[in-house]
């Protein structure tokens, strides 16, 4: 029996398959950038995927995300005739349920090392002496925030950060600066990814407030980086608050 063909539209997602079932993916987004040295055919970006490229790939399978993917590009693939599975990835629970039904879909019979790994890891992080409240810039030029119901925020709870916009009603809301600096938190959080925050490029406009500059992949990605997430993460909030 072959290998399913998966073509995925989730970089995650995508290393996710990669390790656990090698020689599987057909196609990947432009921004799939893990495992190191993915050799696959290219369908473009995650908001803009070539469905004609992905067609003529032929998969067994289409992975993608709700929120990540457009629902029209989706229903697009659909028409075309071909299997498409959309996970949702709101919280780490969550997260691990939608891994094993990818896994399993593409064939992955036993359980990988790293989603072990992964669970274990995140059953028992690391955490400040007392809980934190922060605003989590996703953008600028507008500043855009975490708000409510998204993956991120939910690792960063389990790691004793509470960010301020969590019962929000958007889910990456836009808020002024000058709000964002009145909101009073204790810390910002600034991933590299999907703005690509840096020392020189975030803190300064958070003057007289510690930062954190994190990285993206492990505070957004749900996949193999799962494993290594909770330390990376722990050590950087640590050390903007000392």
């Amino acid at each position: 029996m072959r290998p399913a063909r998966v073509v995925s539209l989730v970089p995650s997602l995508t290393e996710a398959v990669a390790l656990s079932a090698p020689g599987s993916l057909a196609g990947a987004t432009d921004w799939c950038a893990h495992p190191a040295g993915l050799d696959v055919v290219r369908v473009g970006g995650t908001k803009n995927p070539r469905t004609d490229r992905i067609v003529g790939l032929a998969p067994d399978l289409v992975i993608a995300n709700e929120e990540e993917n457009r629902g029209s590009d989706l229903a697009a693939l659909r028409a075309a005739g071909l299997d498409v599975l959309v996970t949702e990835v709101r919280t780490l629970p969550q997260a691990f349920r939608e891994l094993d039904r990818v896994l399993t879909a593409c064939g992955v019979r036993a359980r990988p090392r790293w989603l072990d790994e992964a669970e274990a890891a995140w059953a028992a992080p690391p955490a400040p002496a007392e809980r934190r409240t922060a605003v989590v810039p996703v953008w600028r030029r507008p500043w855009m925030v975490l708000g409510r119901d998204t993956f991120a925020g939910d690792l960063l709870s389990r790691l004793g950060v509470d960010h301020l916009y969590a019962n929000h009603p958007e889910r990456y809301p836009r808020i002024p600066l000058d709000a964002l600096r009145a909101a009073d938190a204790d810390l910002v959080v600034l991933p590299d990814e999907p703005y690509r925050f840096t020392a020189d490029d975030g803190p300064e406009a958070f003057p007289g407030v510690p930062c954190a500059l994190v990285d993206g992949r492990r505070l957004t990605w749900y996949g193999p980086s799962l494993a290594e997430a909770p330390a990376v993460l722990g050590r950087a909030l640590r050390a903007a608050l000392r």
